[in-house]
């Protein structure tokens, strides 16, 4: 890892918050974009996937990296939890497929997808640009999305504590 990017990730650690772009109520932008499940890539969309009910879209700023892994972990713990409520997981980089093929099977124990937004076309259209890293790499934010295409929750924290409790219950306010 580049010094500057240790640096960067280092200090953004030490900031305990986040900013979300999208507000609650505001329409997610839908996407594509290659994501990996147990090793394996496949084509993820999120109108299909709001098909089959609410997506939580988790951004982190690079795989591998301590909070990162940390916030994988717990979404995995978490994963069974998400299902019981028809609820997606997906998280967001933009680290390479090939990367994210490794990191769903390590860090994401083969319980949900991760996906490849090289690009960073994702991370601007949802604005979770992380503003320390001039480029494309994403802050740390999770939306909850309405089956209407709507976000319905948001959680903006560098601290990977508290997303998934924080989407849990968003969700589970959600189905009622």
């Amino acid at each position: 890892m580049s010094r500057r990017l240790f640096t960067a990730l280092f200090a953004a650690l030490l900031i305990p918050t986040a900013q979300a772009a999208l507000s609650v109520g505001a329409p997610a932008p839908d996407f594509s974009a290659d994501a990996a499940v147990g090793g394996q890539s496949f084509k993820f969309k999120l109108a299909e996937a709001l098909k089959q009910g609410p997506v939580v879209l988790y951004f982190y700023p690079k795989a591998f990296t301590s909070g990162c892994t940390v916030e994988a972990h717990q979404f995995a713990e978490a994963t069974d939890k998400f299902k019981a409520l028809r609820t997606t997981v997906i998280g967001m980089s933009n680290d390479d497929i090939e990367t994210l093929k490794k990191f769903s099977v390590e860090a994401c124990r083969n319980k949900f997808a991760v996906a490849a937004d090289a690009g960073g076309k994702v991370i601007k259209d949802y604005d979770v640009t992380l503003k320390m890293v001039p480029g494309t790499m994403a802050d740390r934010v999770s939306y909850l999305i309405g089956t209407d295409g709507k976000v319905a929750a948001v959680h903006a924290s560098m601290n990977p504590d508290g997303h998934i409790d924080a989407m849990l219950k968003a969700a589970q306010q959600l189905k009622k």
